[in-house]
């Protein structure tokens, strides 16, 4: 089904995926299910997996060709490859240079959307000009889509976004002008390419939360949010970004980077003792802190309040989800 020019809103999504087969259909039936007055450009960059993703992308795919699924929007163009990348930002720089969309966003294959979800974006967008980049609220699902929590999103200040993780990616979409503007995606970048893009379109235009809970973020032991293999890089990437941009290490970030070193170094029981993990943790962060700022930053000052020391003995997911 072909998009026909129209003063009416495309929403382009991309969803890399590799190898995630057993999350896949509920991450395309979210998509395509969306009812309102727009049109979406779906986009599904594939990692050439080796599981059944192939199978269930064509599946969907005949779906709309014969038009057996039922359209519940303006119209819905469904396109995809199936290749060797160079990972998930890699898959995203290809997916968002074929989007057709004036509005952008992408959906990991292992979330979904909410009912609801894109008109609420398209009724904000449109009454909102000036607005560039909206996020909504979201839930925290496990691999059998159970709520477990909720994202901690705040209302959008790039103050609050060099110290902490405000924005939930599923739940977000700017406009294809501001992506365009800020230099796209960082290709260099393996985790935090989110982050780093929220705070590059952040700096030059208007940026705004909704109050509607629009996705599901899914956390599970090989997601890079959590997996223990990666976790380290991941915490390290995203200080580095922050530095780049801000030019200050905010002791949120190093603690949290201390803490995941702390746990994966400490031996045997020590290594298992929360409290010990924690003192080990915030020594390790104020030394660092006083290295990398060179001496102790002041911005550093509003962040030592009740709320962060009351998660110095909570576990990332308790502070993730709100536990």
């Amino acid at each position: 089904m072909n998009l026909q020019p129209a003063l009416k809103p495309i929403i382009s999504i991309v969803t890399p995926s590799y190898n995630q087969g057993m999350y896949l259909p509920k991450t395309i039936e979210s998509v395509i299910s969306q009812e309102g007055d727009f049109f979406v450009d779906y986009i599904i960059i594939d990692g050439k997996s080796d599981d059944d993703s192939v199978e269930i992308i064509r599946h969907y795919d005949a779906l709309l060709q014969s038009r057996e699924w039922p359209l519940n929007c303006l119209g819905i163009t469904y396109r995809w490859v199936s290749e060797k990348d160079g990972g998930q930002t890699d898959a995203l720089i290809k997916g968002f240079s074929l989007a057709k969309g004036n509005i952008f966003a992408w959906l990991n294959s292992d979330d979904t959307y909410l009912s609801g979800a894109l008109q609420a974006v398209v009724v904000f967008f449109n009454a909102n000009q000036d607005i560039s980049l909206l996020y909504g609220e979201a839930h925290y699902t496990d691999a059998t889509d159970r709520i477990i929590g909720r994202y901690q999103t705040h209302p959008f200040s790039l103050e609050k976004l060099a110290s902490a993780n405000i924005i939930c990616q599923p739940a977000t979409f700017f406009r294809r002008e501001a992506y365009e503007t800020v230099g796209k995606l960082d290709k260099r970048l393996g985790f935090v390419m989110d982050y780093d893009l929220w705070i590059r379109i952040g700096m030059l235009y208007s940026c705004s939360q909704i109050p509607h809970l629009l996705a599901t973020y899914r956390l599970h032991k090989t997601s890079k949010t959590i997996d223990k293999k990666t976790l380290f890089n991941n915490a390290e990437e995203s200080l580095a970004v922050t530095r780049r941009h801000f030019g200050w290490a905010p002791i949120t970030r190093i603690y949290t980077s201390c803490r995941i070193l702390c746990l994966e170094r400490l031996p045997g029981i020590l290594g298992q003792n929360r409290f010990f993990v924690t003192t080990a943790a915030i020594a390790c962060a104020i030394i660092r802190s006083i290295y990398l700022n060179r001496g102790f930053h002041r911005n550093d000052l509003k962040l030592l309040n009740r709320d962060n020391f009351r998660k110095l003995f909570k576990s990332r997911l308790e502070i993730m989800t709100g536990i």
